[in-house]
């Protein structure tokens, strides 16, 4: 009986001790290949986590975790620094300290997590289900953040971010994804060279359970405006602009330096910077022009901008092409018009005449003159051109929901392309015309913010592939977006505490 109770009264003292070597975590795992295998110490309220590994990117794990068994909602904070290295040669850019919430210890598991590179970039990344690639969030800051946050709040991650002396704050990234419970939570590091073991340093870290709760009654619209990246292996996506309000209508055409955004009844210009980031927000003048909607363009060559607006404060809103610092041109008259697209030569504008999903096509000279009706079933909506002229890529209904459709630049031959039972809408052509992006949401979602992606055409072989996934709406993707064969821009939003810079319990 003694030696039950010495033997049990050891394992106690064991347990104790371990997790004394922790502190506020459970374990510590290998995921995937490192060699040598990874530590992790704990003392004095500082981890330090020293691992090897290839990479945490696209379907590749390879990384050493500190972590802890949880469920409901959870915030993960911490300071992470990367001390000199103990090496010759320069460290990889990419290393990583990660604070991630994880489905399982499978490598290529679901996982969300924060990732902060050695460079100092700092992403919001996710792996949607074990074996998906790898998608990105990235925020390109001047240099390292002091603070980082990951927090769930029932399906929504977000990421917080914090320099020396400031409170963390939101940066515009946020995604939504569904964990069964218990989940992993914790730290983690890779030094993405597999022959390199690297240390890692977390100081301040705090592990909270949130109460669960009912949504806050001071929840606002938040807007981020990100630049989507397609040719990767794995998704990768900048955000260029991010802040409260709604901002709707994305327009980026190939070459152009800056992104164009409506927001609050003005059409915003926001430069893009190198790294890839925004500038300040400039509104664009409009020539007198009033009431002007979030249909509007800038042409191929960057010297004009068509408009749909007024001349009078609730009068009726007119087709119009207004060159940077000129006079603006009236190309319809009398009937609401609604700029969607230029020919890539510049010369001719389509619109519509109608509500959303219910209107019909026309094209008009940019240099003024006749237009030319293309539909008259009233049942169209987002037409753009092809680059060479020939087609039209358009959404419409007459199939009884709204699918993908192509036709003739002279509105015939009508071919559908989708026939998904989704409401794919707002077709865009890359540059080089090898690929369609739209808006796909679920039927019947209405026009507020809901769950949608970004499907992806190849022209080459019909293959339609799932881009990104998001919360948004129609204002997300309604204008041309590509910037390049490899680009494009959209709106993502969410639903946040209006004065909430961090969990509050």
């Amino acid at each position: 009986m003694r030696g039950a109770v010495l033997s049990g009264f050891l394992l106690l003292c064991t347990q104790g001790a371990m997790a004394q070597e922790l502190g506020l975590f459970e374990g510590q795992s290998d995921i995937g290949a490192v060699a040598p295998p990874g530590t992790a110490a704990y003392e004095n309220g500082t981890y330090a986590i020293t691992s090897a590994g290839a990479n945490v990117w696209a379907r590749v794990d390879a990384f050493h975790y500190l972590w802890k068994k949880m469920s409901g909602d959870a915030v993960l904070t911490a300071d992470v620094t990367f001390p000199p290295a103990a090496y010759s040669h320069k460290p990889a850019e990419h290393r990583k300290g990660m604070l991630m919430f994880r489905q399982t210890l499978d490598p290529g598991g679901q996982q969300v997590s924060i990732h902060v590179h050695g460079i100092g970039m700092t992403a919001l990344q996710h792996r949607e289900r074990r074996g998906a690639n790898t998608q990105s969030i990235e925020i390109n800051i001047d240099k390292l953040p002091n603070t980082v946050r990951l927090e769930k709040r029932g399906d929504v991650f977000t990421m917080f971010l914090a320099q020396k002396g400031e409170p963390p704050h939101r940066v515009g990234a946020s995604l939504k994804l569904h964990f069964a419970e218990p989940f992993y939570v914790g730290l983690g590091v890779t030094s993405h060279d597999a022959d390199t073991t690297d240390k890692v340093i977390f100081r301040n870290v705090k592990l909270d359970s949130l109460s669960p709760a009912s949504p806050p009654p001071d929840l606002v619209l938040n807007s981020t405006l990100e630049v989507l990246q397609i040719e990767d292996e794995a998704r990768r996506a900048t955000v260029i602009w991010a802040g409260p309000g709604r901002i709707s209508s994305p327009n980026w055409m190939p070459g152009q330096k800056n992104i164009y955004a409506y927001k609050d009844g003005q059409i915003q210009r926001i430069a893009l910077l190198d790294p890839l980031n925004g500038g300040k927000p400039e509104t664009v003048e409009t020539g007198g022009l009033v009431d002007c909607a979030g249909d509007f363009g800038v042409s191929p060559d960057g010297k004009s901008i068509a408009l749909s607006c007024a001349q009078t404060k609730g009068g009726i809103r007119n087709l119009y092409v207004l060159p940077f610092g000129g006079a603006a041109r009236q190309l319809t008259q009398g009937v609401p018009s609604f700029f969607h697209g230029w020919s890539a030569d510049g010369t001719m504008l389509l619109f519509t005449r109608g509500k959303a999903a219910a209107a019909d096509f026309f094209a008009v000279p940019a240099a003024g003159g006749g237009e030319k009706r293309l539909t008259s079933d009233t049942l169209h909506d987002g037409p753009e051109f092809t680059p060479d002229g020939k087609y039209i890529y358009l959404d419409s209904s007459r199939s009884g929901s709204s699918q993908i459709w192509r036709m003739n630049a002279d509105g015939t031959g009508a071919v559908q392309i989708t026939d998904d039972g989704m409401e794919d809408q707002s077709p865009h052509v890359s540059p080089d015309g090898a690929f369609v992006a739209w808006l796909q949401m679920k039927p019947g979602g209405g026009a507020g913010v809901q769950d949608a992606s970004i499907q992806l055409l190849s022209v080459k072989d019909g293959a339609i592939r799932t881009l990104h996934n998001f919360q948004g709406n129609r204002g997300s993707f309604t204008m041309p977006v590509w910037g390049d064969n490899n680009h494009l821009a959209l709106v993502s939003y969410q639903m946040l505490p209006a004065n909430d810079n961090g969990a509050t319990q």
